[in-house]
């Protein structure tokens, strides 16, 4: 393979030719080997106990050829699948790169995630070897064999075994081929298990593709920008859309842990950020700090992300000096179905998340799948306008042929989301059809919650619903059948803290409450509607006990 450089992948044109994440890269680099590419803030560098300061482009292509001799001279190549938890430290990027280029894919897996859910993870998903922080790998080990699939788990310095000869886990055309499996992404699903994103080179590309042509209020300057984020790398924006986009201009990119709102206008200073990323939380808190001279000291030109709140939205960008452009995007549509704010007029302050561009087609349905008309709620669905509907999205749900071919029905992606469209064309969101708790930025599955609280041995029956948070947006909310007899706070507080061993904490309930029986319908599945109204009386009537007290990221 030329470890320098490929063929160019511009939109649709480049489809199927032979570009991939790291032969970007590669190219980016020839063109800006002195440029820095990421960026680690002290703040950051102190967290994770690593080395502060900018990495150049030719210093992390240097790391990046390191890595793939070793990855290499191991066994690894087409079709193997490599576990990455690493959180938002550049050697996420590193090892990204180097399994890119081999034709392997990366499973990043989110940190948070406890016993049960590893299992089911690396079962799933086949991984041949597991890469992560050296303190995780035995729960790692552990898990793979108690999900019936033993990895072994190294840290990211470490020396990296040899594999054992494995079946063949995708359909592989090539190492440099656009379509070749890059990442397996996990998204929360309303059927129990999350679903496995199987995702392209293309898909990452063309992400890239999207920022770098989009223009408008999000124009992006070749060589010159530098963006902040402080989302996780192992989730799609971070990973696709603000790498990607880096990448493909020249750009630098700083990875914060995560979001500290005390420290952040200092991180946006000291990272010279011309553009960064947020989640709707993170304007309710930056504005609930004392006004300072210091509001409009940063070198920023725009905010890209969802869900800032509509009342806020406005302030927030008169007191800061610069948009928040609202987008709208899954896991599944990656760039291929994005939609954003972009342009003016942006309607601040309502839901409006702008208008699809023309190589983007939607509908919106009603139940009985009807187009509806305009200022009327429907379900969005979405498609890529052209000869091929799904470039830039997800490929398929990995061993879902079911899921993935009803997500695609009738030839479009079906996103669960209810917007409405008004009568200029701009398209505003209304509330998520699915069953799907939304904290923090993070999309929980209730039936994924149910059914590890199930396995808690003074559980007989257990229903979970989303209840307002005035800070997160959504909690988690548990109504238990529960055979202890016990003292119920007493009985709660030790729920709670045994499913912190079990799920990510976030996922864990916030809120709890014991009832008699569930709302069912005749055929007794979980009557849902009724079920978000029993726990809002519940809350009203001081019935619930608060855990969420307990509910601290472990380690």
């Amino acid at each position: 393979m030329n470890l320098t450089g490929g063929g160019n992948v511009s939109g649709e044109a480049g489809h199927g030719r032979t570009e991939t994440v790291f032969s970007r890269f590669a190219a980016t680099a020839a063109r800006y080997p002195d440029k820095p590419f990421l960026n680690v803030l002290p703040e950051t560098a102190a967290i994770y106990g690593i080395a502060a300061g900018e990495i150049g482009y030719a210093t992390m292509l240097s790391r990046v050829e390191t890595r793939r001799a070793a990855m290499a001279a191991a066994g690894m190549g087409q079709a193997t699948r490599i576990g990455l938890l690493l959180e938002n430290r550049p050697s996420f990027v590193e090892i990204f790169l180097a399994a890119n280029s081999l034709g392997a894919s990366v499973v990043p897996i989110n940190p948070d995630l406890r016993a049960a859910e590893l299992e089911y993870l690396i079962a799933h998903s086949e991984m041949a070897l597991a890469i992560a922080l050296p303190e995780r790998c035995d729960e790692i080990v552990a898990a793979g064999v108690s999900g019936g699939n033993p990895i072994a788990c190294v840290g990211p310095d470490d020396a990296l075994p040899a594999l054992p000869d494995r079946p063949a886990q995708a359909t592989v055309a090539g190492a440099g081929d656009a379509k070749v499996e890059a990442a397996l992404l996990y998204t929360s699903g309303t059927t129990g298990r999350p679903k496995g994103c199987v995702l392209s080179n293309a898909y990452f590309l063309h992400s890239g593709d999207w920022y770098r042509d989009t223009g408008g209020l999000i124009t992006l300057h070749e060589g010159e920008e530098r963006m902040l984020t402080p989302l996780p790398v192992f989730h799609m924006n971070a990973m696709s859309v603000s790498l990607v986009a880096m990448i493909t201009v020249g750009g630098c990119l700083t990875m914060l842990d995560r979001f500290h709102p005390r420290s952040w206008w200092d991180s946006v200073r000291d990272s010279g950020a011309t553009c960064l990323h947020y989640l709707g939380v993170m304007p309710a808190m930056l504005m609930g700090a004392p006004e300072s001279p210091a509001d409009r000291d940063h070198k920023v030109r725009f905010g890209f992300g969802a869900g800032s709140p509509r009342e806020l939205h406005a302030p927030f960008e008169t007191r800061f000096g610069f948009p928040l452009i609202e987008a709208w995007a899954m896991t599944e549509t990656g760039s291929g179905g994005v939609i954003s704010a972009h342009n003016e007029p942006r309607k601040v302050g309502t839901s409006c998340f702008g208008r699809p561009g023309s190589e983007i087609e939607i509908r919106i349905v009603d139940e009985a799948g009807r187009d509806v008309a305009n200022d009327e709620q429907g379900e969005l669905l979405v498609r890529r306008s052209g000869p091929d509907p799904r470039y830039g999205f997800f490929t398929e749900y990995l061993k879902d042929a079911q899921a993935t071919a009803e997500a695609w029905d009738g030839g479009w992606f079906h996103t669960g989301d209810i917007v409405l469209r008004d009568g200029d064309g701009d398209l505003h969101f209304v509330d998520r059809k699915k069953n799907v708790i939304r904290r923090s930025g993070e999309n929980i599955a209730a039936v994924e919650v149910e059914a590890i609280l199930a396995r808690h041995p003074a559980i007989r029956e257990v229903a979970v619903a989303a209840t307002p948070d005035p800070v997160r947006g959504d909690e988690v909310a548990a109504l238990v059948v529960c055979d202890d007899a016990g003292e119920p706070e007493q009985v709660a507080s030790d729920i709670v803290r045994w499913a912190l061993g079990q799920m990510a904490y976030y996922k864990a309930p916030g809120w709890l409450g014991f009832v008699d029986a569930l709302p069912r319908t005749p055929t007794e599945k979980i009557l849902r509607a009724a079920l978000k109204t029993v726990v809002a009386e519940k809350m009203d009537r001081g019935e619930l006990h608060d855990t969420r007290a307990f509910k601290k990221r472990q380690g």
